[in-house]
């Protein structure tokens, strides 16, 4: 694991090719757990488990880039949300969630750190976050569009990422529990290879499902149980190679009957307290397509 400035190799335009550099941030132990939407979490366990979530990618071949603790920040661990990695370098998001909204500019901060450069912000009326975020194909992103992630925000991105000849597509989420929940786009979708997702079909938008379909991509569908308990949020390390919280036996099992290589990590105060799986504790810098 490294904690100062890389080599410069950074781009992301998959979601399951070789995650050769990743970013990550150390956990605050002191905040508005309630206020930012966390059950309380256990401190010296909320850090021994990140920590141990960090161990996990470094011993998969991940070169880890950790960041500190943004002081009373207690969202900020969950390092996807502020801003992406995509193509050329970093774009840096608006948040809604108000406690969350000076987050992007430490990412970027992070990012100098890790030698990427920020390519980009939204302005204006344009907001997202990074859970609604998910690459078809090299050429092709797909966005959430949801409590999190509006019209203005996919607008703006489309225009960023036009230079690159990447066409950004959108799929509305549905309502579900309302804005104060956090439904994102990699809530009911994690893409574990080219041709395997899993998927929490009863939140999953129809135009998805039917693209997978037309992609030829299995669905590895999760119950609902295990839906509850994170079972959906799933990081792949390299196609088939994964990582999940563990705890769900059912989605892993699947997994595996489809040939996949599955590590769990405890994960019961970094993630399950604060609703934040293995993507959303990582910030991909470069995958190696």
């Amino acid at each position: 694991m490294t904690t100062g400035a890389a080599d410069g190799r950074y781009g992301v335009r998959s979601m399951v090719a070789p995650l050769r550099r990743v970013l990550v941030r150390r956990p605050a132990v002191s905040g508005d757990f309630a206020g930012a939407g966390w059950r309380q979490p256990e401190p010296a366990a909320l850090l021994r488990q990140h920590e141990g979530f960090c161990e996990l990618l470094d011993r998969l071949g991940c070169e880890v880039t950790v960041v500190a603790a943004a002081d009373q920040l207690v969202d900020a661990t969950y390092v996807r949300d502020p801003g992406l990695v995509l193509g050329r370098g970093a774009v840096l998001f608006q948040m809604i969630k108000p406690v969350r909204q000076a987050e992007p500019p430490l990412l970027g901060l992070a990012m100098a750190t890790a030698g990427v450069p920020v390519r980009a912000r939204l302005t204006g009326a344009a907001h997202a976050d990074g859970g609604d975020f998910s690459w078809l194909d090299e050429q092709t992103l797909l966005v959430g569009r949801s409590y999190r992630t509006n019209a203005a925000g996919v607008g703006q991105l489309a225009g960023i990422l036009a230079a690159d000849q990447v066409t950004v597509r959108s799929v509305d989420l549905p309502h579900d529990q309302g804005p104060e929940h956090v439904l994102h786009l990699m809530s009911v979708i994690s893409p574990v290879a080219d041709d395997l997702a899993v998927v929490f079909p009863p939140l999953c938008p129809v135009a998805l499902l039917e693209e997978l379909a037309d992609r030829q991509v299995a669905v590895v569908p999760v119950p609902e149980q295990e839906y509850l308990t994170m079972a959906c949020n799933v990081l792949p390390v390299r196609p088939g190679v994964v990582v999940m919280l563990d705890g769900n036996p059912v989605t892993r099992l699947a997994l595996q009957r489809h040939g996949c290589e599955v590590h769990v990590y405890a994960g019961s105060e970094i993630s399950l307290k604060g609703d934040g799986g293995p993507t959303c504790l990582t910030a991909p810098l470069w995958r190696e397509s």
